[in-house]
């Protein structure tokens, strides 16, 4: 398949989890606001998600996938490598279950001692149970959803790309369910904030569930018959190991970085959490779509060429992601930060969630897309690592940007507070491309061409040109923000509307965009 089909593939479900979570916290703002009981939910629903993504979508699925692909495609025999790759996917499982588990219990025990060692300031007595009640029930959900990736990597392997990147969709719908019977009995009943945020918080291990449900039924309609055995390492087993480990330190430091974060949140005034979260939300949903969906579809056709030392032929899909990433990236950071306040007044403000709490959420995603770019290159740059079995040089990156952040909190958390810690991010996403990409250089692996430096700087030029129209069309729209749902979402359609003619008509006049490009992009990879 194309790289652009597969990008569509992964990048439409993705849109439509990524809208359906906007959704989502359009109605959290809303029902909760932002308050300690509402940065003690999100930073409870961060723990497990911060473990999925060291153990499960980072370092797993960078050593699951191509070890499993070359059992299922390795042998001119389609039932002999079915069967291998059965075989290998039931031993994979029956260790790693047991290990997820295991380090479930060892979190549920130790949680109070978790929560404490995020808050710099004083521990609240009226809050810290809560915050450690919530933490308890959703760590679970590491478990379901780690699964989920195990199936949706063997999916990914077949080319299935669309159970997998579906999945988050249950979540967000199950969620948005959660909080609207939390809205009916806070109207109905008299519920509380937290009672209300102990019902969702139980509905998100339910959606773990669910989400493993969908998963396993499209493993089976593609013939694996997923089994627990006894465990045991199996010389396969322990080399996805070896190759992992080096991956989850790597990973490590980004969940660190997380953690990290959270830590600076929590020394700022009660919001602060909730504050970052939203803006955040605003932030995933380009890099969703075009990262992450460009990191999960280049990765197969990456490892084909360099197994097959088709060097060409790997800088061309490399060239033709960080093309594409930049295309829909750059225009997507200057939107965000030039309508940062109207965008947030529009999706968040209303019920718990006033004007002002729209205010400093909108400084800081003005200042966390400044990044926007560096995080989807970081992404659409690892997987020419992953693909030569180097999992090392990404742990480097990571921990040299960890450091990064760790000491630009320092020097802008007094300063700037909640924003000051979206810059920190900011700095170290930037540190961790130029890392990568000098390393790439280096060892000959790749080098950005000229011609794609002077197509990027071409679509810069159209970006900054549709900023220049935001500018003035946003002045104009000012009252409509947070007037009623129809203005609101009149003045969205205007803006994305004004913003995607000007910067494709530019770009295009430009040459930041030609047909000759588009061909390349969408052709079969040889």
């Amino acid at each position: 398949m194309s790289l652009l089909r597969n990008v569509g593939t992964i990048g439409g479900l993705t849109l439509v989890s990524r809208i359906a979570g906007m959704a989502r916290e359009m109605i959290f703002s809303r029902v909760l606001g932002a308050n300690a009981v509402t940065d003690a939910w999100f930073q409870a629903f961060i723990i497990p998600n911060v473990f999925r993504r060291l153990f499960a979508e980072g370092a797993f699925s960078a050593a699951f996938v191509p070890m499993f692909s070359k059992r299922l495609h390795g042998s001119d025999d389609p039932e002999t490598g079915l069967e291998e790759a059965r075989s290998f996917s039931a031993d994979v499982l029956s260790v790693f279950l047991p290990v997820l588990i295991a380090l479930v219990a060892v979190f549920e025990i130790a949680m109070p001692g978790v929560i404490w060692l995020l808050s710099e300031k004083p521990v609240d007595p009226a809050v810290f149970p809560t915050s450690v009640a919530f933490a308890r029930i959703m760590f679970p959900y590491i478990i379901l959803v780690s699964l989920v990736t195990l199936f949706t990597g063997m999916l990914n392997s077949v080319s299935r790309f669309a159970p997998g990147a579906s999945f988050p969709i249950i979540l967000n719908l199950v969620l948005i369910a959660a909080l609207l019977a939390g809205q009916w009995a806070k109207e109905t009943s008299g519920a509380s904030i937290e009672q209300v945020a102990y019902g969702i918080a139980w509905a998100v291990t339910g959606a773990g569930v669910m989400q493993l449900a969908w998963l396993y039924y499209w493993v089976r309609v593609e013939g694996f018959r997923p089994k627990l055995l006894w465990p045991r390492i199996t010389p396969e087993v322990k080399r996805l190991s070896i190759i992992a480990l080096p991956a989850a330190i790597g990973g490590g430091a980004y969940q660190i970085n997380t953690l990290v974060q959270l830590y600076f949140l929590n020394q700022l005034n009660d919001g602060s959490v909730s504050y970052m979260n939203y803006a955040d939300r605003l932030n995933q949903l380009p890099l969703g779509i075009i990262g992450i969906a460009l990191s999960t579809a280049i990765l197969p056709t990456l490892s084909k060429f360099v197994g097959g030392a088709n060097k060409e032929g790997a800088d061309r899909i490399q060239s033709d992601a960080i093309e594409l990433a930049m295309l829909l990236t750059i225009p997507a950071a200057v939107a965000l930060a030039i309508c940062a306040e109207a965008f947030v007044t529009m999706m968040f403000a209303g019920g718990r969630f006033d004007l002002a709490d729209a205010a400093v959420t909108g400084d800081v995603l003005a200042a966390l897309v400044l990044g926007l770019p560096a995080y989807v290159l970081v992404k659409v740059l690892v997987p020419n690592f992953y693909a030569r079995a180097d999992t090392k040089t990404p742990v480097i990156a990571a921990f040299i940007s960890l450091a990064v952040f760790i000491a630009s909190n320092f020097v802008f958390l007094d300063r700037y507070g909640v924003v000051g810690v979206a810059l920190a991010s900011v700095v170290g996403a930037w540190i961790n491309v130029g890392f990568l990409l000098i390393v790439l250089a280096l060892r000959g692996h790749y080098t950005i061409p000229g011609g794609l430096l002077f197509r990027i700087a071409r679509q810069a030029f159209a970006a900054a040109a549709m900023g220049a129209a935001l500018f003035y069309a946003q002045g104009m729209l000012t009252g409509w923000f947070a007037a009623g749902l129809v203005a609101r979402l009149a003045a969205l359609l205007v803006l994305v509307g004004a913003a995607a003619i000007v910067y494709f008509g530019i770009a295009f006049a430009v040459g930041a965009i030609d047909r000759q490009r588009i061909a390349a992009l969408t052709k079969k990879a040889q």
